[in-house]
């Protein structure tokens, strides 16, 4: 029996390549049709017993003995089949190859014709047996005969087209043999690329689910995305002038005047905000000199005023009832529809200071001369190194040349300097004496660097009276609350005022208060001082050095953030416990501020208000709500403070535990509250009905009344 041997590729989609190994055999409906029938099915039958045999050497002898008879059962029959399930065979796991021989004889008219019929199969296209030579080994695989069922393998393992048309077949993995060794690295990446697929497909997996929850989450359909390579490029259509949300989008802007601490003002610019709609306000307090634009625009200064563009709308009034009558959107549609004309009121620029009728010191010449010619030098005084300091005889020399003068007029000279704020006395003992006393410019004070209102020179204009530099600071800080405090002024905006013109306007004016006296002051116009001073400070500090987080930094915080002010330092401990406790000790300190002979003992208050510590905000959240007062009502604004305070969150009671809580505030400060029993009726002038007639059931019954002390909050209130 001559068998021709080919290259096989089993890759093949539809037809096996190669050719029939037996001459003069047709293959027809599964069964061997050739001219000598009985030869055939003899030759047939002894290939395949010889076949069998070799297959099964080193397989079990009883399989090899089942497949014998199955094959010799066939033979008798006339038929021949064989099925994979009876024939075991052990394919190397590498590439088949069969040569060609170089003896092929050529082909036949029969073998042509089984050419378009590759081996095993048929005219009807049903396969029954294919041979080839592997390794000298001659293989034979039986197909099923046509009349039994047909095992159907899994899609893709054996090389069958599929239904559709489609012929991406997969190629079958081939056994190794008995003796191969195993190959760990070639294993070791079968489970890599098998895991990193796994892993690919979860990841485009959840790939697909975001996409699809975006897809969902849409807001509408006039938004349209584009996906760009890592670009996310989102394009939104206009809406004929309204948002998605319904809610109108304005082209022009709106305007209007203000001024700080207006009741009407205040009105307005809540109804823009519950509104949600983009307004500039223009409060003539910051900005003085937009007050004339206002009396040109309107024919007076009242406030509110309100410009839809260009165009005066009116006050608090004329927007109640456009706003009762429906016809607001209306209004603002036509009004605001187009964009803002030149002509409108500008909004206020960042950066630029408005101009003012500034005039120096009259004495500012004879300061300015004396900086130049005095020997200012390091000297030792009282087993001390005084620094930067000059003699009075020095100064008044100087005076002599310069004014032409006698010495006498020299000293009076040098009186003024120093009752001005320009010089001190090293020690603070008196104002100026001619002599072996030692002074110091007011900028070469050892206290100046720790003072962040001061800004590299002293303020050498005309001195203002402290109650108008008290009320234009007052006015300024009062508006940075209107715009940057929550609606009950306990949290605040820090960074959207540090970044403010308001803020910066502010800080410029704050060195006004550098050589201003404050001594002329009546006891409600210091008292307010002092109060607005400390709460500015207090913003300040947390802007510039940022709120405290522990014990040592609250000290810090407290004591070295300083102002010049009148000349003197000023920090916040010193407003609070110098001036207002009238030089009581702070809490947890065994010594005073001010000690004897000091300047700024003349300002302490002699008798304490205990009001105060609910005025004084420390930029906590349990401390008061922050606040700025007028001289001519401070007390009854003190009152409101102290009333907001208590029925909050600074008081309560529990009637069943006769217990009152209070905040820790006046177990710091119980010296300025007295005793408990007189705290608590002190307190009760500051309830609402309810905790006062908790408390006065407490009180008349006789009981005891345990006290106890809140845990303070130090955090920021931002």
């Amino acid at each position: 029996m001559v068998r021709t041997t080919r290259k096989i590729n089993w890759k093949m989609q539809r037809n096996f390549p190669g050719e029939n190994a037996r001459k003069d055999e047709k293959i027809i409906n599964g069964n061997i049709k050739s001219q000598d029938e009985e030869e055939v099915k003899r030759i047939y039958a002894s290939d395949i017993i010889s076949n069998s045999v070799d297959s099964s050497e080193d397989s079990n002898s009883d399989d090899c003995g089942e497949q014998k008879k199955v094959v010799d059962l066939l033979a008798e029959n006339g038929d021949l089949i064989a099925a994979s399930e009876f024939s075991e065979i052990e394919l190397e796991k590498r590439e088949v190859s069969v040569e060609e021989s170089d003896d092929e004889p050529p082909m036949t008219e029969k073998q042509d014709q089984s050419q378009s019929n590759p081996p095993g199969y048929d005219d009807s296209g049903e396969n029954i047996a294919v041979s080839s030579k592997i390794n000298g080994d001659t293989v034979q695989i039986i197909r099923p005969h046509s009349h039994l069922p047909k095992p159907e393998a899994p899609r893709g393992v054996v090389n069958t087209p599929s239904d559709d048309g489609d012929s991406q077949l997969v190629q079958r993995s081939k056994s190794l043999q008995e003796k191969t060794s195993v190959d760990m690295p070639s294993i070791g990446k079968f489970f890599r690329e098998k895991s990193n697929s796994f892993s690919a497909a979860i990841a485009k997996r959840l790939s697909s689910l975001k996409e699809r929850e975006n897809e969902e989450t849409k807001p509408s359909s006039n938004v349209t995305e584009f996906n760009l390579s890592g670009l996310k490029v989102i394009v939104k259509l206009k809406n004929n002038g309204e948002h998605d949300n319904g809610e109108l989008q304005l082209k022009g802007r709106i305007s209007f005047f203000s001024r700080s601490n207006c009741r009407d003002c205040s009105a307005v610019r809540s109804f823009f905000r519950e509104r949600e709609l983009r307004f500039v306000e223009i409060n003539i307090d910051v900005y003085p000199m937009r007050e004339k634009e206002l009396i040109e625009r309107t024919g007076s200064s009242s406030v509110p005023q309100i410009f839809f563009n260009e165009k005066l709308f009116g006050g608090l009034v004329a927007l109640n009832s456009l706003r009762n009558s429906g016809m607001l959107e209306q209004r603002l549609k036509e009004m605001l529809g187009r964009k803002c004309p030149d002509d409108a009121p500008e909004a206020p620029v960042y950066g630029f200071d408005d101009p003012e009728d500034e005039r120096t010191d009259e004495m500012v010449d004879i300061v300015r001369v004396l900086r130049q010619r005095l020997p200012i030098q390091d000297r030792l005084m009282k087993m001390k190194i005084v620094k930067n300091c000059f003699a009075g005889s020095e100064m008044v020399e100087v005076i002599i040349q310069h004014l032409d003068c006698g010495r006498k007029k020299a000293i009076e000279v040098g009186k003024q300097l120093a009752r001005k704020h320009f010089i001190h006395h090293v020690f603070g003992e008196n104002e100026f004496e001619d002599g072996n006393k030692f002074y110091r410019f007011l900028e070469h004070e050892p206290f100046i660097p720790k003072c962040f209102n001061f800004r590299g020179s002293i303020n050498d204009s005309e001195l203002k009276p402290a109650e108008m530099v008290s009320q234009r600071l007052t006015k300024i800080m009062s508006a940075i609350l209107e715009s940057y405090a929550s609606e009950d002024r306990r949290h605040l905006d820090y960074m959207g005022i540090s970044n403010s013109e308001e803020f910066r306007r502010y800080v410029n004016l704050a060195q006004d208060l550098h050589r201003v006296n404050i001594l002329t002051l009546s006891a409600d116009e210091k008292l307010a001082f002092f109060l607005n001073l400390y709460n500015a400070m207090v913003i300040h500090a947390v802007i510039r050095i940022g709120h405290p987080g522990g014990v040592a930094d609250r000290r810090s915080f407290y004591s070295d953030f300083q102002y010049l002010v009148g000349g003197h330092p000023y920090s916040l401990s010193t407003i609070k416990n110098g001036i207002l406790r009238g030089n009581r000790r702070p809490p947890y300190s065994l010594v005073k501020h001010f000690g004897a002979g000091e300047k700024r003992l003349e300002l302490a208050f002699p008798k304490v208000n205990p009001l105060i510590h609910f005025g004084l905000c420390n930029g906590t959240r349990s401390s008061p709500t922050v606040r700025f007062y007028t001289a001519q009502g401070v007390e009854a604004e003190l009152r409101r403070s102290a009333r907001e305070f208590f029925q909050s969150d600074g008081m309560d009671v529990d009637l069943a535990k006769r217990t009152v809580y209070l905040t820790g505030v006046i177990k710091w400060f119980s010296v300025d509250f007295g005793q408990e029993k007189e705290i608590l009726k002190w307190i009760m002038n500051y309830l609402d009905a309810t905790k006062a007639g908790l408390l006065t059931h407490l009180l008349s019954d006789g009981g005891p009344i345990n006290i106890v002390y809140k845990n303070y909050d130090w955090s920021v209130n931002s």
